[in-house]
């Protein structure tokens, strides 16, 4: 190879060098929708406390949530007639099915997966100490929310609700004002 061939590849290498270095993204760049619409920002304010309503609304949620003693109004509304289809009060809050005090999945006990970085957050299951990606909610349990919802009532009763289609769950600390409510139970035949 001649020299100034040399020199010249030399030369475009070490201009290219930032452009390789770099990842190809430029951090600067306002993501931009296929429509050329760009991405949009908001000034938030907080009050006194620090705190957007938002995280006010949240806080004070989990805070009435877990209020011992609390009883609350939960209604099932009918979608298509807007009619009261279940009534009950709740001792405390109502759950969903899916809410759990462990995790759903821990890393696999041979250490699969797992770097010595990047292990996940220790949680106890027994005498064992396992790792798991899930990270535990504000209300200190794991998992998602629906499938059905349980409670227990002002007389100690259980209750466990399938929400289905065409139902509205609504829960209050106060009684709503309702015309009506239709609780419909059909006997099974010779009972």
């Amino acid at each position: 190879m001649r020299t100034s061939t040399v020199l010249v590849i030399g030369l475009l290498l070490i201009a290219a060098l930032p452009l390789l270095a770099s990842d190809g993204c430029n951090e600067e760049a306002t993501p931009v929708s296929t429509t050329n619409v760009t991405q949009a920002t908001a000034n938030i304010q907080v009050g006194d406390d620090g705190l957007t309503v938002e995280q006010r609304n949240i806080q004070q949620r989990l805070e009435t949530d877990n209020s011992p003693g609390s009883i609350k109004h939960f209604y099932i509304i009918s979608a298509w007639t807007g009619q009261v289809i279940l009534y009950s009060t709740v001792v405390g809050k109502v759950t969903s099915s899916g809410k759990r005090l462990s995790p759903y999945s821990v890393v696999a006990l041979d250490g699969q997966y797992v770097d010595s970085e990047h292990q996940g957050i220790a949680i106890d299951i027994g005498d064992d100490t396992h790792h798991t990606t899930e990270v535990l909610q504000d209300d200190g349990t794991f998992g998602h929310s629906i499938e059905y919802l349980y409670w227990w009532d002002q007389r100690g009763a259980y209750h466990q609700h399938y929400v289905t289609g065409g139902q509205i769950p609504h829960l209050s600390d106060q009684p709503l004002r309702v015309n009506e409510i239709i609780i419909n139970i059909e006997e099974l035949a010779g009972e």
